[in-house]
């Protein structure tokens, strides 16, 4: 299963005020995680959407996905909310963010494989986040500012996994303007004019 927190269309990332207006972020949200979930199906995966937004539930529930609630207290409670509900089945698990504009289904597959192999996936974002992370069971998730760098000593079978399309996360107008110039972010200049 892949666990992917969804906040709000309407309200996600605020931090391109500068660089879109309302109707452009709320547009580019829905977009990089219609393609996050798409790629994820594409590879075999179950995504799980975790959100506190109605019209992100409803959106989910539209295509068929698991919906499960976000407690509202930042993006490490989503994580470990919809890691406790994909891990109740004893299933194996990912945590991929839905701001991967660049994503392909051979970055995910580069996820699944050690994960098939028992071994954790960890995937460091170009700023020292963590766009992905994969295991079994609970796990206590630090989101924010190097969490890469808290996560790693958790898993107790880490594997590194660096691809464009995992490091390449949306957060500030730099990181859009970034992802726009990349041959795999030609859907943006189309998506967004």
């Amino acid at each position: 299963m892949a666990v992917v927190p969804v906040k709000s269309f309407e309200t996600g990332k605020e931090r391109l005020a500068g660089a879109l207006d309302p109707a452009a972020r709320e547009f580019l949200v829905r977009a990089m995680a219609e393609r996050v979930l798409a790629t994820v199906e594409t590879v075999g995966l179950l995504p799980v959407v975790v959100t506190d937004s109605v019209g992100v539930a409803e959106w989910a529930a539209l295509r068929g996905l698991p919906t499960v609630a976000d407690p509202g207290q930042g993006l490490s409670a989503a994580a470990e909310a919809g890691v406790s509900w994909a891990g109740a089945s004893g299933s194996d698990w990912l945590v991929l963010h839905a701001d991967l504009p660049l994503l392909q289904a051979s970055d995910v597959e580069a996820l699944a494989r050690p994960l098939v192999q028992g071994q954790h996936p960890i995937a460091p974002s170009a700023d020292g986040g963590t766009s992905a992370l994969g295991s079994r069971g609970q796990m206590t998730f630090s989101y924010g500012k190097a969490s890469f760098h808290r996560h790693l000593p958790r898993l107790a079978s880490p594997r590194v996994v660096v691809t464009c399309g995992l490091a390449h996360d949306v957060d500030t107008p730099s990181d859009l303007a970034s992802a726009r110039r990349h041959r795999r972010g030609a859907w943006l200049d189309h998506a967004l004019g």
